[in-house]
């Protein structure tokens, strides 16, 4: 698995998820926990919270959805966020890592290592495995 180094944009990518965190969290209720920032190659950055219920989505599913709704189909980096998590980030959960992969296999995701330090794979990497529609 090919890891790559955090550049400028990435730590602004965290401060922007944050940012649509603090400004949406639900202390108590805890339908926004989660903030997501999603770069676009274009240079365009989407970002969204978690929207908990019976069925809810998961920050990673908002911003993806509101990119793509709003026409993006070419995405750079994503990140999930909370401020009290490991530097800040969260890794995608598995329905989350199966959706990046299906939409965006090469999108890289911030994370923390083994050794709690922020670095970016691609999301094919991290879901091996990963179902696949079937190919006749």
């Amino acid at each position: 698995m090919k890891r790559y180094e955090l550049n400028e944009k990435d730590k602004e990518l965290i401060k922007e998820g944050l940012d649509v965190l603090l400004r949406n969290f639900d202390d108590g209720v805890y339908n926004h926990t989660v903030g997501c920032a999603l770069l676009c190659k274009n240079g365009k950055i989407y970002k969204g919270v978690n929207c908990d219920g019976i069925h809810g989505a998961c920050a990673e599913y908002v911003t993806v959805g509101t990119a793509i709704s709003a026409g993006e189909r070419d995405f750079d980096t994503i990140v999930a966020v909370h401020e009290k998590h490991l530097n800040c980030v969260i890794p995608p959960c598995g329905n989350c890592r199966q959706m990046l992969y299906e939409y965006c296999p090469d999108i890289k995701v911030i994370v923390n290592d083994e050794n709690g330090r922020l670095i970016k794979v691609k999301a094919r990497d991290l879901l091996p495995f990963a179902w696949r529609p079937v190919e006749c």
